[in-house]
Parts: structure tokens; C-alpha cells; sequence
């Protein structure tokens, strides 16, 4: 079903676990992120921890965001407008979206390829359970497909490394 050998996903869960302690120690140890293949890229999906609401995580995934300097450039709540639309409630699917304008302005300077991926999004998702998740890209592989310059690279890592940060924030409920 999924396209990943079991090697390369513990490989995978190890290395975010260890670039989201560098961020934030006390977040990554409590964030559980699962790594799978979707039509050729790596998604990350991170479960809410115990006891937070759908309500909390979106506020700590804003508030870690603006932190961290990155700017809450959009949010389409999904989830509302098929309510709207079918005048029947719905699980929540709302996708925030997450920049940081000067890093964005260089990595498209460079190539303007890298306007595709803008800006970075989180979904947070509730699940047939009733249960929240965010999901996201896992950037690795774009980082490492994109043979970045030696000036780029090392802010492709630091996006990402904040982008794990910011959802563990929103896993966890911390403000």
C-alpha cells in the first residue's frame, strides 16, 4: 500500500524526532509523527496529544508560527465551507498556511520553481473518529532533490526544522 521500506521509515522518524529536539526538546518528545508515501511524497501525520482539542492546536500552531517569525498567510477552512455548501455539519479540514517572506523571496530568487511550494501548509484534519491530526509535506526529499546552493540549503533546514516545531506546538496544545 505505501511505498517505503521499514528501514527508510524508521531512518525517517528518527532523524525528525532528532531535528525536532534540536527546535524544542520538550515538544519532540512528546510528538508522535508517522511518515508515509502518498503519490510520490513523503507526508508527515502527527496525532493531537491526549486531551487537546481541535480549538487548542490551531491556536498553538499560530501562536508557535509567530514565535518562531513565521506569518499566518492564509486559512481555508474547508470543512466550513462544504457545511455551508451541503447544510450538513463536517469533520474540520482546515489548512493554515505559513511563511516566512524573506527566506520565500531568496529560495524563489534562486529558482523560480521553489513559488510552487509556497507557502509551507499544515492541515489540521479530523478523523472519522473524531480525532485531530495535522498533516504536512515531509520537505526532506525536496530539500535533497533540489540540490540546493550552500547558501540555500541551510535555510531549507531551518523552514523545516521550524515547520516540525510548529506542529508539534499544535499536537501538544503549547502555547
Amino acid at each position: 500500500m505505501y511505498d517505503f521500506t521499514v528501514s527508510r521509515f524508521i531512518r525517517l522518524v528518527l532523524l525528525l524526532l532528532a531535528f525536532g529536539a534540536m527546535a524544542s526538546p520538550a515538544l519532540a518528545a512528546k510528538a508522535k509523527v508517522k511518515a508515509v508515501q502518498a503519490m510520490g511524497q513523503t507526508i508527515l501525520v502527527m496525532p493531537l496529544a491526549d486531551g487537546v482539542g481541535l480549538n487548542d492546536a490551531a491556536e498553538s500552531l499560530k501562536q508557535r508560527a509567530n514565535t518562531l517569525n513565521f506569518k499566518l498567510v492564509g486559512e481555508l477552512p474547508l470543512s466550513e465551507q462544504v457545511a455551508a455548501m451541503t447544510g450538513k455539519p463536517q469533520k474540520r479540514i482546515t489548512i493554515y498556511q505559513f511563511c516566512d517572506p524573506m527566506t520565500a523571496k531568496e529560495m524563489v530568487s534562486a529558482n523560480i520553481v521553489f513559488a510552487a511550494f509556497l507557502p509551507c501548509r499544515i492541515a489540521l484534519v479530523e478523523d472519522q473518529d473524531g480525532k485531530g491530526k495535522l498533516v504536512m509535506m515531509g520537505l526532506d526529499s525536496l530539500i535533497k532533490a533540489a540540490k540546493l546552493s550552500p547558501k540555500l540549503k541551510p535555510l531549507a533546514v531551518d523552514i523545516r526544522n521550524k515547520l516540525m516545531d510548529i506542529m508539534a506546538a499544535g499536537a501538544n496544545g503549547d502555547l
